[in-house]
């Protein structure tokens, strides 16, 4: 069976939907909710049940967060309550769905899907997803394996974390035209393809549906391609990753 449900936990909403694995297209409505405030892990848990239910899903889901994610625990949490921080996320989600739970950072999860079926589905090599939002995600696969829990957005430009002046919310914040965003952002990947060039960087978050506008002012050695799953991604990854441990 390739039909998984797919759950992506972001600070604003829930989303999930049942994605064919196989294709990446998804086989219902992309369900969603309003993340509770705070956003407790019992909430969230309770929220995710709403969720699986409206969804007549019985078996085991995908649960991306953003957060570090190691082994089920939870490491860090962006935008998220902090009660999240060691929380064993399986545990918690699978107990309020009562099912199997794949738990993953979203934007590894967005990675997966971009690499297995989106932008650089396909490609052998060293892909470097990046999703730029509120912060940055960032996922690395080579050939198609998933290096976990990467925080690219945290390198340090001017003494500062990359995501503070190069996430598109810094450029919305500065009132920024792509042109000068397209700088700092040129600053942010000339170090990472210092770090490990990449054979593709695929470029997602919300901004990438108007990647015609500021792709070309983008310099890489590496092919540049903007993500094709955008929205979808978290929640088609998840289902994805979810298929790999409980087949």
């Amino acid at each position: 069976m390739t039909a998984r449900l797919g759950i992506d936990f972001g600070g604003t909403g829930i989303k999930a939907a049942i994605v064919d694995t196989a294709s990446g297209a998804l086989l219902t409505d992309r369900f969603r909710l309003p993340t509770p405030q705070p956003s407790t892990p019992d909430a969230v848990a309770e929220t995710v049940a709403a969720l699986v239910a409206t969804a007549g899903w019985d078996g085991p889901a995908g649960f991306a967060l953003p957060g570090v994610v190691i082994a089920g625990i939870v490491r860090t949490a962006a935008n998220i309550d902090d009660g999240w921080l060691g929380a064993d996320a399986p545990a918690i989600i699978g107990d309020a769905v009562g099912s199997a739970i794949t738990a993953l950072n979203d934007a590894d999860a967005a990675g997966i899907a971009e690499a297995s079926l989106g932008a650089a589905a396909g490609r052998g090599g060293v892909v470097l997803a990046l999703t730029f939002g509120t912060g940055i995600g960032s996922a690395v696969l080579i050939d198609g394996a998933l290096v976990p829990n990467t925080e690219f957005g945290q390198i340090e430009i001017d003494g500062r974390a990359a995501e503070r002046s190069v996430s598109a919310k810094s450029a919305e914040r500065d009132g920024l035209t792509y042109e000068q965003w397209a700088r700092r952002v040129n600053r942010f990947l000339a170090k990472l393809e210092t770090l490990m060039w990449p054979d593709v960087i695929v470029i997602g978050g919300g901004i990438s549906k108007r990647h015609e506008e500021f792709l070309h002012l983008f310099e890489t050695r590496a092919e540049i391609l903007p993500a094709r799953l955008q929205n979808n991604a978290g929640i088609v990854g998840a289902a994805i990753a979810s298929i790999r441990e409980h087949a």
